[in-house]
């Protein structure tokens, strides 16, 4: 049974940087008659930061739940580390892999530590938290900036401390694949700007951090690679500076956009012109 027996860094389980972790074929979801997402062919490393961008229903949640794990009725092919998502044993899956959906409901009185612990849980050996535990816990707090409301009932959180809670607690799994839906949308600047700091830092380490956004200059500041879906299927693919282009943005998004880009920056858009 394969494995990801890879070096730890101080906050994550990070892989030798470039390494190939996923790898798509084909890969499509139907709901009955419906295709949602069709034809997707793609790999993934370590070390990349992977923005995935399109207009509602283009299929970017429900790729990244396949890469999840969380869709075993797809089409097609996604393995990770050369097995099939759904082959690899769940303990050793949510090791690897950390995953934040767009929202998180929780009806019981969990403290917010509790529920940054709770991403250790596949790590667990015994009933009771280990000392590398709860080192994992605080620093995934600090991380997240969300030490300060450690000892509060989850419930009571806006919905951007809420987010800051779940980061952490993926973080506190110290994966080696991070994948994110909408992690910034309750966020206030300067918490979009933190977390994307730590992303980048942990990719920097060797993570592979694939993030859903809608926010077109987000995506462009963050990732050095963008995946474009356009009804289910893969349209673009390539650097910020190839992809976004003022054609391509009017085409995708039905937008008029301005395309800004200094040497060696980033692009970043304007919209409306």
């Amino acid at each position: 049974m394969r494995t990801l027996t890879l070096p730890r860094s101080e906050t994550s389980g990070a892989a030798p940087k470039g390494q190939a972790l996923y790898s798509l074929c084909d890969v499509g979801m139907r709901y009955g008659e419906n295709t949602v997402l069709r034809d997707v062919t793609l790999r993934l490393h370590s070390g990349e930061a992977v923005s995935i961008v399109g207009p509602n229903g283009a299929g970017k949640s429900t790729l990244l739940q396949i890469l999840a794990g969380l869709l075993p009725g797809h089409l097609g092919s996604c393995e990770l580390n050369q097995m099939e998502v759904n082959r690899w044993p769940r303990r050793d899956f949510a090791r690897a892999v950390g995953f934040i959906p767009q929202s998180i409901h929780m009806e019981f009185p969990f403290r917010v530590e509790e529920v940054v612990a709770m991403g250790r849980h596949a790590h667990a050996t015994g009933v009771f938290e280990t000392a590398e535990d709860w080192a994992a816990v605080e620093d995934a707090m600090r991380l997240a900036d969300c030490a300060a409301f450690r000892h509060r009932d989850f419930r009571s959180l806006s919905g951007g401390e809420r987010q800051r809670a779940i980061l952490a607690s993926a973080l506190a799994q110290r994966p080696c694949i991070l994948l994110l839906d909408e992690p910034t949308t309750w966020l206030d600047l300067r918490h979009q700007v933190e977390i994307h700091q730590v992303l980048s830092r942990l990719r920097g380490e060797g993570l592979l951090v694939v993030m859903v956004t809608h926010d077109l200059n987000l995506a462009a500041g963050f990732a050095d690679r963008i995946l474009v879906l356009e009804n289910g299927r893969l349209a673009a693919d390539g650097s910020p500076g190839e992809i976004f282009t003022e054609n391509l943005i009017e085409r995708i998004f039905d937008v008029r956009a301005t395309v800004r880009q200094e040497a060696g920056a980033k692009p970043w858009m304007i919209y409306g012109r």
